[in-house]
């Protein structure tokens, strides 16, 4: 185990002088095994009983890492000055994994997390899942089904950020319309695009979730939507959050100063978090 001393010009000017602030870094803790199953700790500069996010990068199931651009920053610095611990993980991609085995290792992250939060001075009651792209699948998914996580040691977390997921309902893309790397993602077997689908893997006793989605992607808010409908039939909580952006400024511009991070802390707050 690592630990760094990470420094980051912050965008501010006081008196004309840029400020730096420091974060402290924890690099590569292993939750498993295999070399992709590590994650980073950034921590705020003062830690009692703090929050927790775990940030999933996204990538089409098969590229990208915890430090791509977009994933940490302006994310963490963000919220670590909100007194929340982020932590960013990896997971093992395709073709070692598909998505369900995907599914799984942020489970396993998410296990891990809850059991070392005290180290950190965290609280490992108050945890939120975050994702982009495929990453948002993911978490989307977990969130759908908590009991793939808690048949994993995870506990119940509080809620799920969803950040223009790359598939809520698979057999939706599947069935109609869709680009090659779906097919290479989720295959022919309708079987498993019902397992790999957070619509289709909808229960009831699913997390609360803020589904983010790009208006300008055609089929993103559609389908969030509809997932939305359907948890509020299930008595789910379930907001969707439209925003005017592309499917990547989605990811990289959450953490700056606007009305589309206050919505992101809105739903934070109405969770009980700072």
């Amino acid at each position: 185990m690592t630990m760094a001393r990470w420094w980051l010009s912050v965008g501010l000017l006081l008196g004309g002088l840029s400020v730096a602030r420091a974060m402290d870094v924890r690099h590569d803790l292993a939750y498993g095994p295999l070399p992709a199953q590590r994650l980073d700790v950034y921590l705020p500069a003062k830690t009692r009983a703090a929050p927790i996010i775990v940030m999933v990068h996204g990538g089409a199931w098969m590229f990208g890492d915890k430090t791509s651009r977009g994933v940490v920053e302006p994310k963490a610095l963000h919220w670590t000055q909100a007194g929340y611990v982020f932590v960013s993980i990896d997971y093992r991609l395709l073709p070692q994994a598909g998505p369900l085995e995907q599914a799984n290792d942020v489970a396993d992250a998410l296990a891990y997390v809850q059991a070392h939060a005290a180290e950190w001075g965290a609280d490992p009651s108050r945890v939120v899942l975050m994702g982009h792209s495929a990453g948002a699948h993911l978490v989307s998914l977990l969130s759908s089904s908590p009991s793939v996580a808690t048949a994993r040691g995870a506990k119940r977390w509080l809620g799920t950020v969803s950040l223009d997921s790359g598939a809520i309902d698979v057999p939706g893309i599947m069935n109609g319309p869709h680009a090659g790397l779906y097919d290479r993602v989720f295959g022919k077997d309708q079987a498993q695009w019902q397992q790999a689908s957070p619509m289709a893997r909808l229960e009831d006793d699913a997390l609360p979730i803020l589904l983010v989605c790009s208006s300008k992607r055609i089929e993103s808010c559609p389908h969030n939507r509809a997932y939305a409908t359907k948890a509020h039939e299930l008595g789910v909580h379930a907001d969707v959050l439209m925003e005017p952006l592309t499917h990547a400024e989605i990811n990289a511009t959450l953490g700056e100063p606007g009305s589309y991070t206050d919505a992101v802390d809105g739903f934070l707050h109405g969770l009980g978090l700072p």
